[in-house]
């Protein structure tokens, strides 16, 4: 009989034992699946969003929300800061380009921000239909948003105040599509983006039709900055030495903060990897209970099969012949139980990205990464050495002793 087939008969002749080996098997991989979709998926937006970003500047407070707030837009900002202090940061020799941000308004849960043309230098923004956002009320949106909110050039829409609810739209003065960005594979994809001055006029109705339809595209040229504010700032150095000295001015002279993407980024991520350490140990640990668990299965099998193997091989069965059967038996259990785990984890994943209220943070299952291989080799591995005893002892048994027995 073919050595698969009847190692299949073999684990399935006891199912309450073969399910309970592959449940634990399945419970381990899902776990590490999780944890290396999830933990990769957060590095690559931590990555791509803030790569070209050196510093950003704010109000006081603290530094992770500032991060978070201005360049992954999942947190509320720490607050406003005066355009003309900006301003004289934007024009500082160590400064090579200062992008502003004006956040407050949403629509549907999307943020929009206000900026200017700097913003597309910095972040390398390419266009699929239209243009970009030139005159107030001109709106340019992420490929993302256009996709789920079913916008196109040339239609409108009403912002609302604040930065997840549509609970006070501003419906004085309709935001207009003028533009669909390519995609960007970063957070861009989710924003609509348009000039300070029109994040101003949504807060500003007496200023409002008096600016309307003007063009302002760098905030760095705005004559009145009286009592005008924006967010926050992202800074590019223009030398290495901006590193050590910026900062340290942006804290100690003016009223304002600086925080660093990398530098906060990397206390976030290890802030998270405590937790994704512990769960990847628990999920080892379980990995190391099921191959203890298949070896004692085994081992019992093999006990109670002797004479079932001692008569194989007297009609002609070879001794490597059962070693394969009892490794097959191994490898089945635990390649069933991984490929099970590797789906589910991908399942759980999404599932747990549909109900994530942030589109820029979200997860998706839908990616397959070349380091799951790695833990269908894990599988294979535990199979392989929780089946190698009982093997090498159905390899070793004495024919004759095992039929005097019976």
């Amino acid at each position: 009989m073919n050595p698969f087939k009847l190692s299949w008969k073999n684990l399935w002749s006891k199912p309450l034992n073969a399910t309970l080996n592959i449940l634990l098997i399945t419970f381990g991989t899902c776990i590490l699946t999780v944890l290396l979709l999830a933990s990769n998926q957060i590095e690559q937006k931590l990555e791509n969003n803030s790569k070209d970003i050196d510093l950003v500047v704010g109000a006081k407070g603290s530094p992770l929300q500032l991060i978070l707030s201005s360049i992954y837009y999942i947190d509320f900002p720490t607050g406003n800061i005066p355009l003309k202090e900006a301003n004289e940061l934007a024009r500082n020799p160590f400064v090579k380009r200062a992008v502003p941000l004006a956040l407050g308004d949403n629509y549907n849960g999307i943020r929009i921000v206000g900026t200017d043309t700097n913003y597309i230098g910095l972040y390398k923004l390419k266009i699929k239909e239209g243009k970009f956002w030139q005159q107030d009320m001109d709106a340019t949106i992420g490929a993302t948003v256009a996709k789920e909110q079913n916008l196109k050039v040339g239609d409108t829409f009403y912002g609302g105040h604040g930065l997840t609810e549509m609970s006070d739209q501003h419906k004085e003065h309709a935001y207009k599509v003028v533009g669909i960005l390519a995609p960007q594979r970063n957070v861009t994809d989710h924003l609509i983006l348009t000039n300070v001055a029109s994040i101003w006029h949504m807060h500003d109705d007496g200023e409002a039709h008096a600016h309307e339809g003007h063009n302002h595209t760098d905030f760095k040229n705005e004559q009145e900055t009286e009592g005008k504010e924006i967010t926050s700032l992202l800074i590019q150095y223009r030398s290495p030495m901006s590193v050590a000295m910026f900062p340290r001015m942006v804290n100690q002279m003016t009223s304002l903060q600086s925080a660093s993407p990398a530098m906060e980024s990397t206390r976030l991520f290890s802030l998270i990897g405590v937790g994704v350490d512990t769960l990847q140990w628990f999920a080892v640990l379980i990995m190391l209970v099921a191959g203890i668990s298949v070896f004692v299965n085994l081992y019992n099998s093999l006990k109670e099969r002797t004479y079932d193997l001692a008569v194989m091989r007297t009609l002609g069965a070879s001794r490597l012949k059962l070693f394969i059967i009892i490794i097959l038996e191994g490898l089945i259990l635990t390649v069933i139980g991984s490929l099970i785990g590797l789906a589910v984890g991908h399942g759980i994943l999404q599932v747990i990205g549909a109900y994530q209220e942030s589109s820029q943070a979200r997860l998706t299952g839908l990616i397959f990464l070349p380091q799951e291989v790695y833990l269908l080799l894990i599988g294979l591995a535990i199979g392989i050495f929780a089946a190698i005893i009982p093997a090498i002892q159905a390899y070793r048994s004495n024919i004759s002793k095992i039929l005097a027995k019976n």
